[in-house]
């Protein structure tokens, strides 16, 4: 954590804009239930992140109760909302963050002539105009005003200083450079913001932002080139969460500042250690996995299997590390888990891993630990990550899986018996399917009849062995909403059917509180 800001010209502080619960709730099947970004947006606001886009108000009734509930609980962060250069979306996204200490109208437009002339069909003077009325009209609402042109990495440079002159002299406080696509080059970025910062009158009185996509992979380098050539903001996301191929990463925007302070002389009040805990709540609420070999986060960052850096590392961590595993909120594992093992112990990894449990959930998660480890000869720490997850999951969930039968082999036929608990009842059915998790999904079907399109099978093993859990990921599709769900177990049919209650729990989750024989009948 960046402690001492005192003595810190803050001149040279890089805020940090957290897109996550927009940008990154935009990424297909990433769709967070309400209670889900209120947990994300809290954890923001505790480690020190300085705006939180909450959401596109106007997009849909429960993006702005979230955005507005984000506003009213927040403690610290600027709380932002997305607002399109359209006078509804403006008023609504204004009404959105009213409640906040401090709240953020964030406007855009697409400037460049792709998407002035395929997306808007409108001139450079529509364009213009567009710019001041927009700016105009949410700084009348507010003090705090951001400004975007989308796509301004491919439009034409003399016209882009003359939309960012028109934005400032509206009252943009904020003007953000965003690399929608990801097609600069960290070069070319960081030229852009050094050309528009001597070009645009009045530029040394806003603050200029960076909005880097990562569809070649330079996201992050082109958001560093932007702060080295001025900017101080940053627009990023939990786990580099966000359309195609995601937005700069929150953690690695923020560990690059942090440990090569002495290349970038800048500084930010991100609390460090949280980093580890965030990624995992967003991967959890979303059911996206992180890569193990993911910078700062993945479960390999701190790993060490070569017998050379093995060496390296306990003679002097320093040798194959230029970060502590303490400084993003990952601790060395110390305890080795088993059948033997008690609750002290387990609440004690528990604590090591990152998760505080309430006295329910933990004995919960004991439970399942126990009968984990009554089948496993190793327990890791990547199972206990899995059964946690998965019980943080379901607590909220109408459906559950009580008990699986499954009758499988060349002799046929392929047989599942189900029992569910929905609403506190239990309900059981049997189905002959083709193959052992068609007839499970049948089975599921027929005691929760619905229309969803079954999008994504996915099976992957937790850790190694023939004892390995099995981690299933399942994508449901219904009415334009997208669910995704995990479940893992040892028994991979019983993975497969708590990953697919789950992923239908989040589609009745979404739904107008329809019961769920008829959650997505239409």
């Amino acid at each position: 954590m960046n402690t001492d800001t005192n003595a810190r010209d803050e001149k040279d502080r890089v805020i940090i804009f957290d897109t996550t619960l927009r940008d990154g709730e935009q990424c297909p099947g990433a769709t967070m239930t309400f209670e889900e970004k209120l947990e994300v947006a809290e954890l923001l606001d505790e480690m020190g992140v300085d705006v939180i886009e909450a959401g596109f108000p106007i997009a849909s009734q429960g993006d702005f109760e979230s955005v507005q509930e984000i506003a009213r609980r927040s403690k610290n962060a600027v709380i932002c909302g997305l607002a399109r250069a359209q006078p509804a979306d403006i008023d609504r996204c204004a009404e959105a963050i009213r409640p906040a200490e401090r709240g953020r109208i964030h406007t855009f437009i697409g400037t460049s002539p792709l998407h002035r002339k395929y997306q808007m069909d409108i001139d450079e003077a529509e364009c213009l105009a567009r710019v001041t009325a927009s700016v105009s009209r949410a700084r009348g609402l507010t003090d705090d005003v951001e400004w975007s042109a989308m796509d301004a990495t491919r439009t034409e440079e003399d016209f882009l200083c003359r939309c960012v002159e028109a934005a400032i002299k509206a009252g943009a406080t904020t003007v953000n450079i965003p690399d929608t696509v990801g097609y600069a080059y960290h070069d070319e970025f960081g030229d852009l913001i050094r050309t528009l910062q001597e070009r645009v009158p009045g530029a040394d009185e806003i603050i200029f932002s960076t909005h880097c996509h990562n569809d070649l992979g330079l996201a992050v380098a082109n958001s560093l080139a932007g702060v080295t050539a001025g900017a101080r903001q940053v627009e990023c996301a939990v786990n580099g969460l966000g359309e195609r191929a995601g937005n700069a990463a929150l953690e690695e925007i923020v560990m690059a500042i942090h440990t090569r302070a002495d290349a970038l002389s800048v500084w930010t009040g991100v609390d460090t250690t949280l980093l580890t805990r965030a990624s995992k709540l967003v991967s959890r609420v979303t059911a996206f996995p992180v890569q193990y070999n993911k910078a700062i986060v993945g479960r390999n960052a701190f790993a060490h299997e070569s017998g050379i850096h093995q060496d390296g590392v306990l003679k002097h961590a320093g040798t194959f590390e230029i970060m502590t595993p303490e400084s993003v909120g990952v601790k060395e594992s110390s305890l080795v888990m088993g059948k033997h093992s008690g609750r002290h112990a387990f609440r004690e990894k528990l604590k090591e891993l990152g998760y505080e449990l309430g006295d329910n959930a933990f004995e919960d998660a004991f439970v399942r630990f126990k009968g984990l480890a009554d089948v496993k000869k190793h327990v890791y720490d990547e199972d206990i990550e899995a059964l946690v997850d998965q019980e943080i999951a379901s607590a909220q969930d109408r459906i559950r899986v009580t008990s699986l039968t499954v009758i499988a082999g060349t002799g046929g036929p392929q047989k599942a018996t189900i029992t569910l608990d929905i609403d506190d009842k239990q309900h059981m059915y049997e189905s002959v399917g083709d193959g052992p998790v068609d007839a499970t999904f049948q089975a599921i079907r027929a005691l929760v009849p619905h229309d969803a399109r079954l999008a994504l099978y996915q099976v992957s093993a937790v850790t190694e062995g023939t004892d390995a859990q099995a981690e299933v990921m399942v994508r449901l599709e219904a009415d334009g909403k997208i669910a995704t769900g995990r479940g893992s177990d040892t028994d991979t049919m019983v993975a497969s059917a708590r990953a697919y209650v789950s992923a239908l729990n989040k589609l009745l989750a979404r739904g107008a509180r329809r019961k769920p024989e008829t959650m997505l009948a239409s």
